[in-house]
């Protein structure tokens, strides 16, 4: 499908040699990072605008009145991170271009990302993971691996009054981001994403299939979550999906990373159980 310049003042569109089929029929989705790696991102050769780039100057527009004592309230931050998300507002600036942003999947840090290492694709890794991989955002609503970002902060859990009617990001998102969603899976969504980003991009009324993987480690004679492991299992078998292209079900069973292995015992139907014994796993 030829990609067409539809963004209005908000497109700055980035050359690539090849054009790239995005028609998607499976979507993992991925929660963001609250750390960024902005300065030293590589640029690629293939980006896009987010979809919901309007959406996000209108809420960069609000943070920006606020100054870096409201902010460090408002998001319960130290006064250090306060200023660098009061500085990153005012220098937010549209239209996005390969001056003045970098590739999501570039910029993210923390465990999801140190497992993903994005920056370490292939160009088949990045032309599949665009067209199956999603970011979920409370600034961008949804990204694309390779889509533009300026650096910010916001979680999409946070309780800020945006207006007299909107109290949360929930609330401002509404069904935007669900309804791309749907329209981009086809029926089988991969849920990667916490609990708090994953809710506002999966309908309860979805109607397709949602295989949510969980990852334990073994603590005695049980098996439990650990989360600092976890993360970087969810951005590791992300990267399995799409360096191995991975679009069946059961091929999500194979998944062998970070010592971890399917656990149909502790499985259900939909709820699928990854373990590792970590005194064994180097």
């Amino acid at each position: 499908m030829k990609l067409t310049l539809g963004f209005r003042i908000y497109v700055n569109w980035i050359h690539c040699d090849e054009q790239l089929d995005l028609q998607s029929s499976m979507l993992v989705l991925l929660s963001p990072s609250k750390t960024l790696s902005f300065q030293d991102a590589p640029a690629a050769e293939y980006s896009e605008v987010p979809v919901f780039i309007e959406a996000s100057d209108k809420l960069m527009d609000k943070l920006k009145r606020l100054n870096a004592k409201k902010i460090e309230g408002l998001m319960s931050v130290n006064a250090g991170i306060a200023a660098q998300t009061a500085e990153w507002a005012r220098n937010w600036n549209v239209p996005f271009s390969t001056t003045n942003a970098r590739p999501a999947a570039h910029c993210f840090k923390g465990a999801v990302y140190t497992g993903l290492r994005a920056r370490t694709w292939s160009e088949a890794d990045r032309a599949f993971a665009q067209q199956h991989l999603r970011i979920l955002s409370g600034l961008y609503g949804i990204l694309k691996p390779l889509d533009l970002i300026q650096p910010y902060r916001l979680e999409m859990g946070l309780k800020w009054d945006i207006s007299a009617k909107i109290g949360n990001l929930y609330s401002f998102w509404g069904d935007r981001i669900r309804n791309q969603v749907e329209s981009e899976s086809d029926g089988l969504i991969i849920n990667l994403a916490s609990k708090e980003y994953s809710k506002s991009a999966i309908s309860k009324d979805y109607e397709g299939r949602i295989i949510t993987p969980a990852f334990k480690e073994l603590v005695g004679t049980e098996y439990k979550a650990k989360m600092a492991y976890a993360k970087e299992a969810r951005g590791t078998m992300a990267r399995f999906i799409v360096q191995n292209q991975w679009t069946h079900p059961n091929d999500f069973k194979q998944f062998n990373g970070m010592g971890y292995s399917y656990n149909s015992a502790l499985s259900t139907t939909d709820n699928w159980v990854f373990t590792r014994d970590v005194s064994t796993t180097k």
